[in-house]
């Protein structure tokens, strides 16, 4: 019997070319990842560990685990933070 994946896993992520929407997805992921890490993400079990290399490489894990959610819709955080830069980008004082 074959195990069939979503359909979803198999297409690519979308490219994004705007700049200001990657950097609030950035930022976003950041957050997420701070959170994360307070939430005991990424830290070591006491038994059946991956030892030092596991602590060396936490944070990578957990930082793709936040970018993940982002690209999964996140919390909205980097939509909102898109939308004021945006906004800020587009007020220029006048001369």
């Amino acid at each position: 019997m074959e195990i069939s994946r979503p359909a979803l896993a198999n297409m690519p992520p979308p490219i994004n070319t705007d700049p200001l929407r990657e950097a609030a997805q950035k930022l976003e992921a950041s957050f997420l990842a701070e959170m994360l890490q307070a939430a005991g993400l990424g830290t070591a079990r006491d038994s059946f560990g991956g030892g030092a290399g596991e602590d060396q490489f936490a944070s990578f894990l957990v930082q793709e685990h936040a970018m993940a959610m982002v690209r999964a819709g996140g919390i909205g955080l980097s939509e909102q933070i898109y939308e004021a830069l945006k906004e800020r980008e587009n007020v220029r004082p006048s001369d």
